[in-house]
């Protein structure tokens, strides 16, 4: 069994900074995707930003150029540096990892909100 356990959220005023991090624990073979994703009120989970075991990086389109996922494979660990935050960006942050088997896991999430 693997725990996913995030660290980092918070307030924070607009145009501020918040780095999230993600620690995976336990039973761990190697993880292939680790994956922020987020959640708003009344809004359905979105995908922010994910990397492969290989550091291959895939944004969503209104993080790129604000938000960086970065990856210690050696610590089983996923950070999202996350710049010039917007109130838009307000939502609770969960942290995703899978392995090569296709299991799949999910952490508790962080909140972030960003006030104008």
């Amino acid at each position: 069994q693997v725990q996913l356990m995030e660290s980092g959220g918070g307030l924070v005023q607009a145009g501020g900074s918040l780095r999230l991090s993600c620690v995976a624990s336990g039973s761990i073979l190697p993880l292939n995707r680790m994956t922020w994703y987020r959640q708003a009120p009344g809004k359905q989970r979105e995908l922010v930003a994910t990397i492969t075991r290989d550091k291959n990086l895939d944004y969503a389109d209104y993080v790129k150029g604000r938000f960086t996922i970065s990856r210690d494979n050696a610590k089983n660990l996923v950070a999202l540096q996350m710049n010039n935050l917007i109130p838009e960006d307000t939502a609770v942050y969960r942290c995703y990892a899978d392995d090569y088997r296709g299991r799949t896991w999910w952490g508790q999430g962080t909140q972030v909100t960003v006030s104008s």
